[in-house]
């Protein structure tokens, strides 16, 4: 999950393989915030049967999933259901199933019914989700505790519980796991107060053993995989690179240089981060990316041009590894990641300006291939835009104010 990166520039480990009941996940009534099987709401008021690519956008109080077939020119709304003020979406990682994170933790959706499932994977302050190389990781910040599982865990039952593995940090605090193809999992280090680094812990009978530990990361925030699996973190002085069995640092060109979110792709050893260089800073919108290189274990800063400001949900990447930037004068900006180059801007929504609470609406996109999900909260609309020709291909309106996206990725 992405978090905010703040700017006032307008420009004891353990290890267990258990059925998910033994570690605490729990059934939730279906009465409590689901209609009936088959009567998900819909516009016209029949419920309906999804299609093609799966999403959803959270609205205040509400979730409203829709079906999307780029090629076609299709975007329509299926289903919506209730669920709290305010909630946070994640992919699950199996292209039906996505996570809402509330109060009660991590709850399932199911995108082709437009339904909870009836399962949650409880959690204190349910933080990030992250999937990469057929395993979902869970993070509770409330409590420490990881909880991995196969990405199609919950493919053949979604009310069911699956088998997970756990590791409970030493400390609670906000943070982040990734479980690397090796088997590797690697995790924040820090505590409610301070976050300072990340350790590489290797599964071994019924634990986990640290073989490799940095404490190099302060404020570690934020993660992505490149190429040939190198895992970065965001710190507040730089990255932190997990590559060959060890941690490097690299370092900010800034005495204070935060990196809060890396957006990576496995097919370019270049991460994109966003940036911010005074800490001191307020708002959210920010006028610099920074690239990482992974191969060659640098680290410059591109300053944007005047008129490209994003903030933390507003950067992904897509064809030609490039990084697409949705920018508050209303356009996608293509950035070439070996560069730090704009090669190319798209109008898509009105101008905005930024928000006051990083909770707070605002533009967003999400990336699935060559197409992109960008919401327009001022019209509460759905646009789908395909990235290599910069056209909005299809529309979708909503009734309500449209905040967070995400899009059930397999």
């Amino acid at each position: 999950m992405k978090h905010p990166t703040r700017s006032t520039k307008v420009r004891g480990p353990r290890i267990a393989a258990a059925a998910a009941a033994s570690l605490g996940v729990a059934l939730l009534s279906a009465c409590s915030t689901t209609a009936a099987p088959g009567d998900a709401a819909q516009p016209d008021g029949h419920a309906g049967h999804a299609h093609g690519t799966q999403l959803a956008v959270s609205t205040p109080g509400g979730i409203t999933v829709l079906a999307s077939d780029p090629e076609h020119g299709e975007l329509e709304v299926t289903g919506s259901l209730p669920t709290e003020e305010f909630a946070r979406l994640n992919a699950f990682g199996d292209g039906t199933h996505l996570l809402v994170t509330t109060s009660k933790g991590f709850e399932v959706l199911d995108s082709t019914t437009a339904e909870f499932t009836g399962l949650i994977f409880p959690a204190t302050a349910a933080g990030h989700v992250v999937r990469h190389d057929g395993a979902t990781v869970l993070f509770d910040d409330g409590t420490g505790l990881t909880t991995i599982m196969g990405s199609d865990a919950l493919l053949t039952d979604g009310a069911t519980a699956p088998e997970t593995r756990g590791y409970e940090a030493a400390a609670p605090h906000h943070g982040v796991s990734i479980l690397l193809a090796d088997g590797t999992l690697l995790t924040t280090v820090g505590t409610a107060d301070a976050r300072t680094g990340a350790a590489a812990l290797a599964p071994h009978d019924d634990h986990w053993h640290e073989h490799a530990v940095s404490a190099e990361c302060p404020g570690i925030h934020g993660e992505g995989t490149a190429q040939a699996e190198v895992a970065v973190f965001g710190c507040e002085d730089g990255a932190l690179l997990y590559k060959d069995g060890a941690f490097t640092k690299l370092a900010s060109p800034d005495a204070f240089g935060r990196i809060g979110n890396a957006f990576a792709t496995a097919d370019s050893p270049i991460v994109v981060g966003d940036y911010k260089s005074d800490p001191d800073a307020e708002g959210y919108l920010l006028d610099a990316v920074s690239l990482i290189d992974t191969a060659a274990e640098t680290l410059t800063v591109a300053e944007l041009p005047e008129h490209v400001r994003y903030t933390y949900r507003d950067v992904v990447r897509g064809p030609g590894g490039n990084a697409y930037i949705l920018s508050t004068d209303g356009a996608i900006h293509v950035l070439d990641a070996q560069t730090g180059t704009i090669t190319e801007s798209f109008p898509v929504v009105a101008p905005w300006a930024g928000p006051e609470n990083w909770q707070d609406a605002h533009p967003t996109i999400v990336a699935d291939g060559d197409s992109a999900y960008v919401t327009e909260p001022a019209t509460s609309s759905v646009h789908t835009v395909n990235l290599q020709t910069g056209k909005i291909v299809a529309t979708a309106k909503l009734d309500a104010v449209p905040n967070e996206i995400a899009v059930a990725l397999g």
